[in-house]
C-alpha cells in the first residue's frame, strides 16, 4: 500500500467512520457533518477509503472454507462451525453475512459527491465507480448467501430502511447495472495497491455469472480480463500467500491490512497448531487432502497412479505441501526454529504431545494445518497482529472460470485445455491427458479437481460443492457434507529423511479412531438462514428462506 493510501487511511480513522456501522439503526451519517466534511475533493478521497475499510474481511475470506468439507472451525463462537456441519438456526446463525454499514457509506458517498466541485471530472467517475464496485460486491455477497435482501439506498431514518427484501434475480440485476455502469470509468491499472480498477469490476461480475451458470457471461469476464493484459501466473504458486507476494501480478484484489495502522487481528495465529502457539481455529481436512491428484497427473484411485494409503503424502501435486502442513512435514516455528510436525503420536519422548488431536481444544482435530499464509511464521513479526493480505481474486481463477465456462457452452476445446495447461504447469503437474479427457464430462470432472485444490483454503469450496452436481443430479454438498468429518491416524517417524514418508498413516484405523463430528447437509441448506435479529429489527423483510 503506498503512502498517499496509508496517510488517507490514517486520515479516515480520525474522523470516526466507525460511527457508520449501525447503518440500519442510525442515520448513516449521524457523525459525519456535510458542512464540517464534505467540502474538498480530498474529503471525498479519506471517505472512499472509510468504504474500503469494510468492503470485505481477511479473516472471513480464510474462514469460509470451514462451511465446507475442505475445512474444520472448532470453536464454536467463531460461527462457521455450526454451518459446516449444518446445525445453523435463524436464532443461532453461525456467523452472519448480512451487513449493510458499508452500503450505507458507499451510498452516501455517491449522494454528496454530486456537490464537490472537481477540476477533473474523470476523477469524480473514477471514485463513483469504485464505490459501485464495493456496493455491489457487499449485495453479492448477502444474495449469494440468503437469495435476496433489501436494495437500500439512502435511507433518512432507521424505518426507511426496513424495506421489503428483493428476490434473488432483482439483486442480481442491481449487481450488473452497478458493475457494468462502473466498468468504463474505473482505470485500468488501480491507481495504488488496494484501490479497484477495470480487473476487479470484471472479475466480480465473472465470479456472480459462474456462481449462477451464466456461462456466457462468465466466460466473456474471464476474457476480458485477460485482454487487459496485466495479470499474469505468480511462477511460485507459494509465494502469492506470502508478504512477499502481496504485489504479485496474478493479485486481481486482496483485503489490504498494515502493520501499526490497520494490522489484520489474530486469523493468522489462529491457524497455527497448539505447539507453535495457536489455536487450531481454522484447519484443513483428509477431504482436500484426498482431491489432489498425484504428481504424475493420475488421481489417487487410478491404477498404477503408485498411490500409497500408508504414505499418502508421498508423489503428490507440489501445490499440496504447499498448502497443507501434514504430519511429518518440516516446518518454521514463530521463534525461527525448525520443526517436524507432528499430530499422530499421543506422546513424543515421554511427554504429552501438544498437537495430538485430543491434547487440547487448540490442538488440530483434523491432525492437519494450513500452510497458505502461515508459512514460515518468521515472515510476521506478530502472527496474531500482522500485515497478511487475503487474497480475493486472482488471475488462476480467471483460466479455471473461462476452462469451466467454455466447456459447459461448447466442450472440449483448445481454449479450455490451455487455460487448464497454464494452471497446472505453474504448479508443476503434467499438460491435460487430452485422450482421457476429451468429452466435456470427463473435462468437467478434471476442471472441478483443478479449481477445487487450486484455490483450496481461498474460500471458494461451499459454493461450488452447492452449484456443482453429482452424477444423481444432486448438489455435490449433499454428498460431501452428509458424513463424518475425519482427521488422519498414525504415527511419524522423525529420523526418516524424507518428510513424506515419515508418517505412516493407519489404513486400518476404526470409523470411531477417525471421527471429528457428524455432518448434515439438507437441501434447503443451499440458503443460510436470515439471522432471527434481522427479521425483528425489519418488519417489512418478509419470510425466513424456505424450512429454517
Amino acid at each position: 500500500m503506498n503512502t498517499l493510501y496509508k496517510g488517507a487511511l490514517v486520515a479516515l480513522l480520525a474522523l470516526g467512520t466507525s460511527s457508520c456501522s449501525g447503518f440500519l439503526e442510525k442515520e448513516p451519517h449521524n457523525a459525519l457533518s456535510p458542512s464540517t466534511t464534505w467540502k474538498t475533493p480530498q474529503d471525498v478521497h479519506k471517505f472512499l477509503i472509510g468504504c474500503y475499510d469494510g468492503w470485505t474481511s481477511g479473516s472471513t475470506i480464510l474462514y469460509l472454507d470451514c462451511m465446507s468439507d475442505f475445512g474444520f472451525n472448532f470453536h464454536v463462537h467463531e460461527g462457521y462451525r455450526s454451518i459446516g456441519n449444518g446445525s445453523m438456526t435463524p436464532s443461532n446463525p453461525g456467523v452472519s453475512f448480512y451487513d449493510y454499514s458499508t452500503i450505507g457509506r458507499c451510498n452516501l458517498l455517491l449522494e454528496r459527491i454530486k456537490d464537490i466541485p472537481f477540476t477533473d471530472e474523470a476523477e469524480r467517475k473514477d471514485i463513483i465507480a469504485q464505490a459501485k464496485v464495493i456496493r455491489a460486491y457487499q449485495y453479492y455477497t448477502m444474495n449469494i448467501a440468503y437469495g435476496g435482501v433489501p436494495i437500500i439506498e439512502l435511507p433518512q431514518t432507521a424505518e426507511a430502511a426496513q424495506l421489503p427484501r428483493k428476490t434473488e434475480a432483482e439483486v442480481r440485476a442491481y449487481i450488473a447495472k452497478d458493475l457494468d455502469e462502473a466498468l468504463p470509468d474505473l482505470q485500468k491499472s488501480p491507481a495504488a495497491r488496494g484501490r479497484f480498477g477495470k480487473g476487479m469490476a470484471l472479475a466480480l461480475r465473472m465470479r456472480e455469472a459462474l456462481y449462477y451458470g451464466d456461462w456466457a457471461i462468465a466466460r466473456e469476464k474471464a476474457k476480458a480480463i485477460m485482454d487487459l493484459g496485466i495479470y499474469e501466473l505468480e511462477a511460485d504458486y507459494a509465494k502469492l500467500f506470502k508478504i512477499e507476494g502481496q504485489d504479485s501480478k496474478e493479485i486481481i484484489a486482496a483485503v489490504q491490512y498494515l502493520d501499526n495502522t490497520k494490522p489484520l487481528y489474530t486469523v493468522i495465529g489462529s491457524m497455527y497448531n497448539n505447539a507453535t502457539g495457536g489455536w487450531s481455529s481454522l484447519v484443513p481436512t483428509p477431504n482436500l487432502l484426498n482431491t489432489y491428484e498425484m504428481a504424475n497427473g493420475m488421481t489417487i484411485t487410478e491404477s498404477g497412479s503408485g498411490y500409497d494409503p500408508a504414505h499418502p503424502f508421498k508423489g503428490r501435486d507440489p501445490r499440496m505441501a504447499k498448502t497443507i502442513c501434514y504430519p511429518g512435514a518440516d516446518y518454521i516455528r514463530t521463534d525461527g526454529l525448525k520443526a517436524i510436525y507432528n499430530s499422530l503420536d499421543k506422546t513424543l519422548d515421554g511427554k504429552n504431545n501438544p498437537d495430538y488431536p485430543e491434547a487440547a481444544n487448540n490442538s488440530s482435530k483434523t491432525g492437519l494445518t494450513w500452510n497458505k499464509y502461515t508459512y514460515p511464521a518468521t515472515q510476521y513479526t506478530d502472527v496474531w497482529s500482522c500485515n497478511a493480505c487475503p487474497i480475493v481474486f486472482r488471475y488462476a481463477e480467471v483460466l479455471l472460470t473461462l476452462a469451466e465456462a467454455s466447456n459447459e457452452l461448447s466442450g472440449p476445446s483448445a481454449e479450455v485445455y490451455s487455460a487448464l495447461d497454464q494452471v497446472r504447469r505453474r504448479a508443476g503437474l503434467p499438460a491435460v491427458d487430452r485422450s482421457k479427457y476429451a468429452s466435456k464430462d470427463k473435462l468437467r470432472e478434471l476442471i472441478h479437481r483443478e479449481r477445487s485444490v487450486e484455490l483450496a483454503g481461498e474460500g471458494f469450496r461451499r459454493m461450488d460443492i452447492v452449484r456443482w452436481k453429482a452424477s444423481d443430479g444432486k448438489m455435490l454438498a449433499e454428498h460431501v457434507l452428509n458424513a463424518p468429518l475425519e482427521r488422519v491416524v498414525g504415527t511419524v517417524d522423525s529420523r526418516i529423511s524424507d518428510p513424506t514418508m515419515r508418517a505412516t498413516i493407519k489404513v486400518s484405523a476404526t470409523a470411531a479412531e477417525k471421527k471429528v463430528e457428524d455432518r448434515s447437509f439438507k437441501p434447503h441448506y443451499r440458503y443460510l438462514p436470515i439471522p432471527q435479529a434481522v427479521l425483528d429489527r425489519n418488519p417489512n423483510f418478509g419470510k425466513n428462506n424456505p424450512d429454517y
